[in-house]
């Protein structure tokens, strides 16, 4: 999620389309907050581990 983000934020600022860029933003932050969540051992979508 984290890479897809990043991708969308490459994508979105050589294109200058910021609802690409917008959307990159977003994938990273819920990428990120998915990555601690699971990291600390909740499960998420009944999986122990987000990966």
């Amino acid at each position: 999620m984290i890479v897809l983000g990043v991708v969308l934020l490459v994508i979105g600022f050589i294109a200058k389309i910021a609802i690409v860029w917008t959307l990159g933003i977003i994938a990273i932050v819920v990428g990120a907050v998915l990555a601690i969540a699971g990291s600390t051992g909740r499960a998420i979508g009944g999986r122990k581990h987000y990966w």
